[in-house]
């Protein structure tokens, strides 16, 4: 089909927008308007590898014009991201169904005429103490870069080095880190010398005119300029114009990280087999990436000194350098940390666990959040610390987590107890104990897990998290890619979430997907990067799917129990509260 002929054919579907029509966003047929996005960008990687950049271009500028795009765009920000909820400078939000499909006409008229915002500045802790920088673009920006998302990445994921893994479809944190043991584990490993790299206020430093060069003839570069030199708007200090970098909390923004460090590999001279370009070349360095962060495997100190040489010639005409407080060459000996994990050998085997620092920082949270939970019931607190619990194990269960986990739960253990204790202080140790320790987990024999006697919730102990090994994905994998659309289903298929057994059974039953709208419960494309993130994943499945129970005419019990998500539950039985979260 030629691009005229799909241009066509997505119009009568209604991709370019409604016609003399006043859509509802509860009607929308999502699941049409998704495989016209899947689609699309599927064409725009294959005419990519291909090398047909006119087409490419034409079907990015489809893809900018495409009503479906904007309707998936307008879902993702303002339905789905944890941060709907937070404002720009403009304090506009889009929490209601009519509030949404409004934002969506209107970033559909203005696609062409739309002028950017100054982003509002924030601040978070980061792991050092220090301060780090956010820019929250207005809600409106935040659409619009969703859009030309769609249209930029599936060109750049035909491109992207395969050992790069930060914020890309289908890759995750748990990938650099199989990555790493792969190449180094056994007594045979070659590369035991680690360059292990860390840029300095990367976001805030890439350089324009080089990040522009670089991104090309691309359809939407003028919108990404406008992006790039909007300005930021701190509160009690007024408007500062940025000359360099972009905003380290924009949707587009860590994309274009991504862009502008493409080629990473090439300059720290790592060489590929010509005969399978997967494979590195013996006696190269392997480099492996994770948005800014960065581990350079080597031979030798000597040679891992010339790659940190060569990549810092390589960074600096992108305005990028070195953090030197966290930039050091290592022996795999002596170990190295990366992205929470400590990577170490003992006695000629490789060992990855949890490092200190991240144990230190849940213990301190644990105790922190416990204290302010001082004078609630038990159900607040098991609301409060179950996400807590099973988002950090979750995201440790790829690596030697055991122990970890064992001296945990004795924490977590001695918290809740000084918890109960706290709230009776009147109240003989073993009427505390019987009051809140038990057997609520039926599927095990332990007496000492803490829960609440009135609905029969309990918490979850870190040592229940199997500890499973992650599958690497393939190195030129990708989601856009139709020819491996077999192989993504099969990795979807085999990656069990965490569950428990009987969600497990029902969403098996039911091949993923909700029986109301025939979309994935769960969406596998990026999975969470971090306990916080795992952490949100779990309170937000709780919120998004729910059990939804038939029964047959005339009978007052189920008929049969189903997973659907919980806005079609509320579409489909009319109501305007929310259904019963799941429990996970």
């Amino acid at each position: 089909m030629t691009a005229l002929a799909f241009d066509v054919a997505m119009a009568a579907l209604g991709v370019n927008g409604p016609e003399d029509v006043s859509p509802q966003w509860d009607t929308v047929a999502w699941r049409r308007h998704e495989e016209n996005v899947r689609r699309l960008r599927g064409r725009i990687f294959k005419a990519t590898k291909e090398g047909d950049w006119p087409r490419v271009r034409n079907l990015q500028k489809m893809m900018l014009r495409s009503w479906s795009n904007t309707l998936i765009s307008v879902r993702q920000v303002a339905q789905r991201n944890a941060g709907r909820t937070t404002a720009g400078i403009d304090g506009q939000v889009a929490l209601t169904s009519p509030a949404r499909m409004d934002l969506a006409v209107q970033t559909h008229r203005t696609a062409r005429s739309f002028t950017p915002f100054a982003v509002k500045r924030v601040y978070i802790p980061k792991a050092n103490g220090k301060q780090r920088p956010l820019g929250i673009p207005v809600i409106s920006d935040r659409v619009h870069q969703a859009r030309h998302r769609n249209a930029l990445e599936p060109e750049w994921e035909a491109r992207f080095e395969p050992k790069s893994y930060g914020f890309r479809p289908g890759r995750s944190c748990q990938d650099a880190i199989s990555v790493i043991h792969v190449t180094s584990c056994g007594v045979t490993a070659q590369r035991l010398w680690v360059l292990d790299a860390d840029l300095s206020a990367a976001f805030d430093r890439i350089d324009h005119d080089h990040l522009l060069a670089t991104i090309g003839m691309f359809p939407g570069r003028t919108m990404i300029r406008d992006w790039l030199k909007a300005g930021v708007f701190e509160p009690g200090k007024g408007f500062t114009p940025t000359d360099e970098g972009t905003p380290q909390g924009g949707v587009i923004s860590p994309l274009l990280l991504n862009i502008a460090l493409h080629g990473l590999e090439e300059a720290a001279g790592v060489r590929k087999e010509r005969s399978d370009e997967r494979r590195t070349k013996r006696g190269s360095p392997s480099l492996i990436r994770y948005a800014d962060d960065m581990v350079a495997l080597c031979h030798s100190r000597q040679q891992a000194e010339d790659v940190k040489a060569r990549l810092a010639a390589w960074l600096a005409p992108r305005g990028l350098t070195f953090n030197e407080d966290k930039t050091r060459i290592v022996h795999l000996d002596d170990g190295f940390d990366f992205l929470g994990f400590t990577a170490r050998r003992h006695h000629g085997k490789l060992l990855i666990k949890p490092s200190k620092a991240a144990v230190k920082r849940v213990r301190q949270r644990l105790a922190v959040e416990f204290r302010a939970l001082r004078g609630t019931n038990a159900a607040a607190v098991l609301a409060r610390i179950n996400p807590i619990v099973r988002g950090w194990a979750n995201y440790y269960r790829g690596a030697a987590s055991s122990i970890v986990f064992a001296a945990l739960d004795v924490h977590l253990w001695r918290l809740t107890y000084k918890w109960a204790c706290h709230r009776h202080p009147h109240k003989p140790k073993r009427w505390i104990i019987n009051r809140y320790f038990g057997r609520y987990n039926t599927a095990r024999q332990d007496r000492w897990v803490f829960g609440d006697r009135d609905s029969g919730a309990y918490l979850p102990k870190f040592a229940w998290t199997k500890i499973v090994r992650h599958r690497l994905v393939r190195g030129e994998a990708s989601p856009d890619d139709p020819a491996q659309a077999s192989y993504w289903a099969e990795r979807r298929g085999k990656s069990k979430p965490p569950l428990d057994r009987r969600t497990l059974h029902l969403l098996r039953r039911q091949n993923g997907s909700c029986p109301i709208c025939g979309q994935l419960l769960l969406h596998a494309d990026r999975e969470p990067q971090s306990p916080r993130e795992w952490e949100q994943w779990h309170r937000t499945t709780r919120k998004a799917i729910t059990r939804q129970h038939i029964i047959a005419h005339g009978t007052g019990t189920p008929d049969e129990t189903r997973l659907v998500h919980s806005s079609c539950h509320r579409r489909a039985t009319g109501t305007q509260k929310d259904p019963a979260p799941l429990h996970t």
